[in-house]
């Protein structure tokens, strides 16, 4: 996957989501605005496509190691 610019709205977002979830507690209101947010950008950027996005940004909050250099 290439390297693709998060902006740091959508860590936040997706970080709160991710912390929700793993506490048992996603609202659909949460899972609503992270959705939004990655069609919104999407829709403003099309040189990246959402899925490429949405993909990138879990795995920057769910495996913050490998984002890490020499990882």
């Amino acid at each position: 996957m290439a390297d693709i610019d998060i902006p740091p709205h959508l860590i936040e977002l997706e970080s709160a989501a991710w912390a929700e979830q793993q506490a048992g507690a996603l609202t659909v209101a949460t899972a609503d605005a992270v959705q939004a947010a990655y069609r919104e950008h999407a829709a403003t950027n099309p040189k990246v496509s959402r899925l490429e996005l949405e993909m990138a940004t879990k795995k920057a909050v769910r495996h913050p190691e490998a984002e890490q250099p020499g990882a």
